[in-house]
């Protein structure tokens, strides 16, 4: 995989030059300092505020069933909460060179050790073809990770996603990438990312080992509106190394003038170091039978109304497959995401959204998460 990172440096110079020329401006060939060139600084935010609601027995809203004598478990079956209270900085220091932070203030709420601290990267932008990033931020392992929480057309990221992050594949990470597009005018663009990182997750003071994680991903459009994508990784968890593949597939058909149909379907399985490091060192097994797979299949219908106040509407049902642990104590959960969803200002800039998450195991697991259950969700989003 360390190669694959020098491959894609080497190819992605080759590009650059060119593409560097076609999108200079013209009044770029009489400056002479490019110093505040284009500088500017733009501040943003988004809230997501919930209604959690427990509609199984003996579940609380977390999804973890309690009996009346476990004093372990909260037992707390509804709540207000504070999903996402999100403040981006952007500042562009030139043309070439910008400056990202990203903060959740809602992790204040709980247990803020490690968090908060979300998007903190300077990105170096020499064309379309060569883009360097280093610092921290989600690295580029799949399709959730090109969007942002406040556009994605569910209400939360998948189960899957959680499950990798907390193995340090996705979620926010500490590094560098290179990324770009490439053949942009053949029949086939293309779309590169490489990175490596520390893989220990955010908000760590130093990497817990020598050795670090190494990805790469490679995006295909097949045609206007599909494209495919490819991603593997290597990487370690102290002494142990493990790897991690996947493929996916996004696809947006319009139906009507006004309907149109969205899809994105993943596969990935990878080495779970998670489930490797909470194991109880007597009881602990080979780094090679700790490991977790799944897919999903997330249709969305958008409806555009075009109304003055409704701007429109989404219907969508995520399925998804996943084996956490499939080679010891497997129990395969299967999760179904049924939501509706009403934008009031375009972009997703007011939107509410009504669902449930069904969580069904196969097998239960009394005073556990591995539990059958089902949670009603509201959530109210604006981003401004």
């Amino acid at each position: 995989m360390k190669y694959l990172l020098g491959v894609c440096l080497l190819g992605a110079s080759l590009f650059s030059p060119a593409a560097r020329a076609d999108e200079r401006p013209a009044s770029d060939s009489t400056a002479r300092n490019y110093s505040t060139f284009k500088r500017s600084l733009a501040i943003n935010g988004l809230m997501q505020l919930r209604y959690v609601y427990s509609l199984s027995d003996n579940v609380n809203i977390n999804g973890v069933h309690f009996t009346d004598d476990n004093t372990t478990n909260t037992h707390n079956t509804n709540s207000f909460l504070l999903r996402r209270i999100r403040v981006n900085t952007r500042a562009n220091i030139n043309d070439h060179f910008d400056a990202n932070i990203l903060m959740n203030l809602a992790e204040f709420s709980g247990n803020s050790n490690s968090r908060v601290l979300e998007n903190a990267f300077i990105r170096y932008h020499r064309s379309r073809s060569f883009n360097v990033q280093f610092g921290q931020f989600r690295p580029f392992f799949g399709p959730e990770d090109m969007l942002p929480a406040d556009i994605i057309k569910s209400l939360d990221y998948s189960n899957q996603y959680n499950l990798f992050g907390a193995s340090g594949w996705q979620s926010f990470q500490l590094g560098a990438a290179v990324y770009g597009d490439l053949n942009t005018t053949g029949r086939v663009p293309f779309h590169y990312y490489a990175g490596i990182y520390n893989g220990n997750n955010r908000n760590q003071v130093n990497d817990n080992d020598d050795r670090k994680n190494y990805y790469g991903r490679i995006e295909a459009d097949l045609a206007k509106n599909v494209r495919i994508g490819l991603n593997a990784a290597e990487g370690s968890w102290v002494d142990q190394k493990g790897h991690a593949w996947g493929g996916d597939i996004s696809a947006t058909l319009p139906l009507s003038g006004r309907t149109k149909f969205e899809l994105i379907s993943e596969y990935k399985q990878g080495t779970n170091f998670a489930e490797y490091a909470a194991a109880k060192v007597d009881d602990r097994k080979a780094i090679g039978q700790y490991y977790n797979r799944g897919f999903y299949v997330f249709p969305n219908f958008r409806y555009e109304c075009n109304l003055p106040r409704l701007r429109s509407v989404e219907f969508s049902s995520r399925y998804e497959y996943l084996q956490e642990n499939y080679k010891i104590n497997d129990n395969l959960r299967q999760t179904i995401t049924p939501m509706v969803s009403f934008e009031f200002a375009d972009d997703y800039y007011a939107r509410l959204e009504v669902g449930c998450i069904i969580d069904m195991f196969d097998h239960n697991i009394p005073n556990s998460a591995q539990y059958n259950h089902t949670t009603g969700v509201l959530q109210v989003q604006v981003r401004f």
